[in-house]
């Protein structure tokens, strides 16, 4: 770490250089890298030793077997719950727990938090940390903090939030991989019967060219965020259909583009409505759009408030949901939510950010609230509120890290309808079949795979 520090005292030159658009402090910026790691997060652990410090990350247990990519045993598996969090003992531990869980221990006899001990196992690459540092000297929002200003890189651009808008942007811009895909994802619905009902299969491409570790020029509003491929398997009304999603630097200006492949019809159809309070198209009725990994997409119709950084018990390193011994499909899915036994939940610190309906914008959530681990920027949960000021939706990101190499897989994530008692898993993969593959950057589908015509090329049911 103490690379990172020297760099990011000479980077205190380069913000009084760019002082119109720094949001930090040379003395801030001098931080990072010695009292907070290079993204920002406190590096050492709380008065009480349960959250610990970070140490650099997780490295893949004896286990791991290079030759079978996304089999990744579970490195803490011989763990056991440190505690768990009931209805019964809700009072002890009420201040870690989210309003949306609460309101789950106390409608569901049935759900507990099991709290294991705390693992911090971030893990980036050389060329984010560096970008990251680059960040926070010049790299800024406009007036309207909806778009990038001043200079960014690949990396985390606000390590130093100063708002909730900021924070919001650190989501945006999270390192997951440069690239990764899985041969077979699934979304399963559960009913208010307890009735399961998979809503979707696929397979699934992702690329972000922001993240190309050979790249070195700033990000422009002209640049894509992500490209995204969906190639249906399940259910059969649905096989055979592809979507290519391509989101933009500039989500407001640009924004999110979206195409699919309708085999009926043997054409590709632009998919305007892949955004915001739109019905999730494998969610079965349960979430919206933007509730994709807790939250997906443009942040234009909501004001963020930074309430600030608590200490929280959140789902974290969920290995255990992809052991077949342990949690298979016929365990895991229980009524009105996840089997207990199979969730991992731990304590970290995470930024606590309440998004406000703005005047003249709509959205089925008028108030949300969001829970960003400091180390992960995409690791979270939400509670979505309705019009009457209650707990409609809850939702968590299941998390593990990709320890064979770095980065981080937040993509699976959970949507909990309070009013129905029902709840989706989406974007999966069945345990025992293997979990998210990252791709080498040689090997990272081009730009084309991702293009409307690549569907028309590709498309045959």
């Amino acid at each position: 770490m103490k690379t990172f520090a020297k760099h990011a005292l000479l980077l205190c030159a380069v913000s009084a250089a760019n002082a119109s658009w720094a949001a930090l402090s040379p003395e801030e910026i001098a931080k990072l890298g010695a009292e907070l790691t290079p993204w920002g997060a406190i590096k050492a652990g709380n008065a009480d030793g349960s959250i610990p410090a970070y140490t650099g990350g997780i490295e893949p247990p004896a286990s791991y077997d290079p030759s079978k990519p996304g089999i990744r045993p579970d490195p803490f598996a011989d763990e056991k719950p440190l505690f768990s969090v009931t209805a019964a003992n809700l009072a002890e531990h009420g201040d870690k727990v989210t309003e949306g869980f609460k309101e789950m221990l106390k409608k569901y006899p049935s759900f507990r938090m099991d709290v294991y001990p705390t693992h911090r196992t971030a893990k980036y690459p050389d060329y984010v940390t560096q970008n990251t540092l680059k960040n926070a000297a010049t790299c800024a929002l406009a007036e309207n903090l909806l778009q990038l200003a001043g200079t960014c890189y690949g990396g985390v651009p606000f390590p130093i939030p100063k708002n909730g808008a900021e924070v919001m942007w650190n989501r945006t811009l999270k390192y997951d991989q440069y690239a990764y895909y899985s041969p077979a994802q699934l979304s399963t619905l559960v009913d208010s019967t307890g009735r399961k009902i998979q809503t979707g299969g696929f397979a699934y491409w992702q690329t972000f060219p922001h993240y190309d570790p050979a790249r070195t020029t700033p990000i422009g509003p002209e640049d894509m965020l992500e490209y995204g491929r969906v190639d249906w398997t399940a259910p059969a009304r649905k096989a055979g259909e592809k979507l290519v999603l391509h989101d933009s630097v500039d989500m407001l200006e640009v924004g999110r583009r979206a195409w699919s492949y309708l085999p009926g019809q043997r054409r590709v159809k632009l998919s305007p409505d892949v955004a915001y309070d739109t019905p999730s198209p494998a969610g079965g009725g349960v979430g919206t759009v933007d509730d994709t990994q807790v939250f997906y997409g443009a942040q234009d119709r909501y004001d963020y408030k930074l309430v600030g950084k608590k200490e929280m018990y959140i789902p974290y390193n969920t290995f255990k949901l992809h052991d077949p011994q342990k949690c298979s499909d016929e365990q895991v899915f229980t009524p009105n939510h996840l089997n207990p036994d199979c969730v991992r939940w731990e304590k970290h610190r995470v930024w606590v950010v309440e998004a406000t309906l703005k005047p003249g914008k709509r959205h089925v959530y008028p108030k949300r609230t969001f829970y960003w681990d400091e180390d992960i920027p995409a690791v979270g949960m939400a509670d979505n509120y309705d019009d009457a000021g209650k707990i409609y939706r809850v939702t968590q990101a299941n998390y593990y890290p990709f320890y064979e190499t770095t980065g981080h897989n937040p993509h699976e994530f959970v949507v909990h309808d309070m009013t129905s008692g029902a709840y989706v898993r989406q974007a999966y993969t069945q345990a025992g079949k293997g979990m998210m593959v990252v791709t080498k950057p040689e090997e990272a589908k081009p730009s084309g795979f991702y293009q409307a015509n690549s569907l028309t090329n590709s498309g045959v049911r």
